[in-house]
């Protein structure tokens, strides 16, 4: 309080927010009490600190994103290194093995991951795969065979920051050399995907103009797009905007009205649906990787996964 008041500043910011719970965490009790001492002439002078917590967050530093490239790096040799023949043997390697592959993987570098890694499959069945079946309904054990789309959702974390990335592998059935071209092509779809949501990243936009804008345009290249983005930084799904949710695909209120600032991370999470007909239904490419936007352009820290992991060879 002698500080208050020897300061008399004209807003009193504290850490309540109700969109961010990066910027929230002062508690009832606290705040009744600060109220309290403050009196009704600087009580009426409090705000949230929201823009400037949110702010402080998001923004990644020189040698920050030094140490990235290095995390990025080792989370795509990580995967690519489950996703080949040394790991998986197909006819024997089950979803769950390759989970904990992974998870061992992470443990023997003396590196630590802020969720548990997922694998998922599709293939040539009557199953549809959406978004619960993915996350939440997923069979276990399922053991990889040929002519299998495998998929990984993986992240590590070191030096407190923290990297979010999902790529997919074909298992060659006997006689192939590569993927089918349908399924090539879903993958193509997904690249592109990506590049209509970077290519709307302008400071000033916020999350839910960016998300309408690159669906709008998606749409009108005949692309089924999901899009669910979110920052990236000290926490897994950090500070800053969000650019869509799975679940609320016309826009996010609160934390997607956030707008774009430079100097900020992302973790470019999506996912395009394609036809494929000798499969008589559609998969989901469900790609993520993470970049970086300077101000004036976005790029991937790392690149991204142009073509497919082949496995069986």
């Amino acid at each position: 309080m002698d500080i208050i008041k020897t300061r008399n500043p004209k807003k009193i910011a504290i850490n309540t927010s109700k969109d961010f719970g990066h910027a929230d965490g002062l508690d009832h009790t606290h705040y009744a009490m600060l109220m309290e001492k403050l009196g009704k002439e600087l009580s009426g002078r409090v705000v949230s600190a929201e823009p400037l917590a949110v702010g402080w967050m998001e923004t990644r530093t020189d040698r920050e994103m030094q140490i990235y490239t290095q995390l990025v790096r080792i989370s795509h040799d990580i995967i690519k290194e489950g996703f080949s023949d040394k790991v998986v043997t197909p006819g024997i390697t089950t979803s769950d093995d390759l989970v904990w592959w992974f998870r061992q993987k992470v443990t023997s570098l003396g590196l630590t991951t802020w969720f548990h890694p997922s694998v998922s499959i599709q293939r040539s069945d009557s199953l549809s795969f959406e978004h619960l079946r993915n996350f939440s309904d997923r069979p276990k054990d399922d053991v990889v065979r040929p002519g299998d789309l495998l998929h990984v959702d993986f992240g590590i974390t070191y030096l407190r920051l923290n990297t979010d990335v999902q790529q997919h592998a074909y298992v060659l059935l006997p006689g192939e050399m590569d993927a089918p071209a349908s399924i090539k092509k879903a993958f193509t779809n997904g690249n592109r995907l990506q590049d209509i949501l970077t290519s709307n990243y302008k400071s000033g936009r916020s999350g839910n103009e960016i998300l309408l804008a690159s669906l709008n345009q998606a749409k009108s290249e005949g692309i089924v797009p999901s899009i669910y983005t979110h920052p990236l930084g000290f926490n897994g799904h950090a500070a800053g905007p969000t650019i869509g949710m799975w679940d609320m695909q016309e826009g996010v209120p609160g934390s997607g009205d956030y707008k774009l600032y430079p100097n900020t991370a992302y973790s470019i999470e999506l996912n395009a649906s394609t036809d494929i007909p000798e499969w008589k239904k559609s998969i989901r490419i469900m790609l993520e990787e993470d970049g970086f936007y300077d101000g004036k352009e976005f790029r991937f820290i790392q690149g991204r996964q142009k073509e497919l992991y082949l496995l069986g060879k």
